[in-house]
């Protein structure tokens, strides 16, 4: 169709791979009718994208803590050893 191109968004191609119909209707300018259980899912997977990324910044602090306790160590035995 020349002249009618349009920018296909990564968004739309997974709301397509999901559900081809859902992504038909929206194409369509048709709302869902279930839309409070979509702003609930969409809450539930921010607040888990939140704990994720939490857990990641305490996993990080942790390898760092490590590290750190096993250098002082090292220095420890290092200075033992030289006197």
């Amino acid at each position: 169709m020349p002249g009618k191109s349009r920018t296909i968004r990564a968004s739309e191609l997974g709301a397509y791979l999901y559900c081809q119909r859902a992504w038909w209707y929206q194409l369509q300018g048709l709302e869902p009718e279930n839309r409070a259980e979509l702003e609930r899912g969409a809450g539930f997977h921010r607040r888990h994208g939140q704990r994720v990324l939490a857990a990641r910044l305490a996993a990080a602090a942790g390898w760092v803590l490590l590290l750190a306790a096993l250098a002082l160590l090292a220095a420890a035995l290092v200075s033992a050893w030289i006197g």
